[in-house]
């Protein structure tokens, strides 16, 4: 069938026409591709001014099904549990972790306790309904069950096809972003040094700290590309500034700034 009109089928359907042609009209509906009838759609829509040339919102449900899709993809080996590996907060989440350890699987992992949206949207999302769940190269494995089958037959490393030399890399990554938030009680990455801040945000946090008078190291992310990308996988905050204290994330500048103004901040960077 010929697609290049197709658009105009359903505007044709409207008027009063030849029972031959709305049967034709449907058949060649009914042929075309889905593309096609969404086109037809959107050129109808168009044609009678209920569509713009400016996206709407993002649909509420899209834009969870593409965090669920970054997430899943967030390391080779990827473990929604409840808790987190080193405080597993259910024994089905401790058991994974405890045979993902034991096979020498590095992996990342998500706190679905963390985030209610996630956790019942993964449900639907990969169409299982409890946890944990382990993905691999974005891919459902499955829950403890299949995974101690799974374990049972062989190397989990083997089964999976899970390269190395790309695993290498990541630990070596990692160890080396571990190390960096703990360098200093408190540390800063940000885009610059506090003594010539490369961006307004970095400026900003600099001074509050400054002001605060509490010591703290600085690393500059512009300088290193690894760990600017690295960072934000590894502790899953998206932008810069990042204030770290004991290794852990703090948050970003406008955090730093709700702690000044509630008068919270020097506890928080002495804690």
């Amino acid at each position: 069938s010929n697609s290049n009109s197709d658009p105009v089928v359903l505007e044709r359907l409207e008027g009063g026409v030849e029972p031959s042609q709305i049967t034709l009209a449907v058949q060649r509906l009914i042929d075309a591709p889905e593309g096609v009838i969404a086109a037809a759609a959107d050129a109808n829509n168009n044609h009678n001014g209920t569509a713009t040339s400016t996206p709407g919102p993002k649909d509420p449900q899209q834009a969870l099904n593409e965090k669920l899709g970054r997430l899943i993809r967030g390391d080779t080996v990827m473990l929604f549990m409840k808790g987190t590996p080193t405080a597993p907060r259910c024994g089905f989440s401790r058991q994974a972790v405890e045979l993902l350890n034991e096979n020498g699987v590095p992996f990342g992992s998500f706190d679905i306790l963390s985030d209610e949206d996630v956790r019942q949207g993964l449900k639907t999302y990969s169409d299982w309904p409890t946890y944990p769940q382990i993905y691999v190269k974005g891919e459902l494995i499955g829950g403890l069950d299949i995974l101690k089958e799974t374990a049972a037959e062989g190397s989990l490393k083997e089964q999976w096809e899970i390269d190395e030399c790309a695993l290498s890399a990541k630990e070596s990554l990692e160890s080396r972003l571990e190390k960096l938030v703990k360098r200093n009680k408190v540390m800063l990455f940000m885009k610059g040094l506090p003594s010539a801040p490369r961006c307004g945000f970095s400026r900003q946090i600099v001074e509050i700290l400054d002001k605060s008078g509490v010591p703290y190291d600085a690393f500059n992310i512009l300088e290193d590309e690894e760990v600017r990308q690295g960072l934000k996988t590894f502790s899953d905050w998206p932008t810069y500034p990042q204030l770290y204290v004991n290794g852990e994330l703090v948050g970003g500048l406008d955090i730093v700034k709700e702690l000044q103004e509630s008068g919270d901040l020097e506890d928080t960077l002495k804690a």
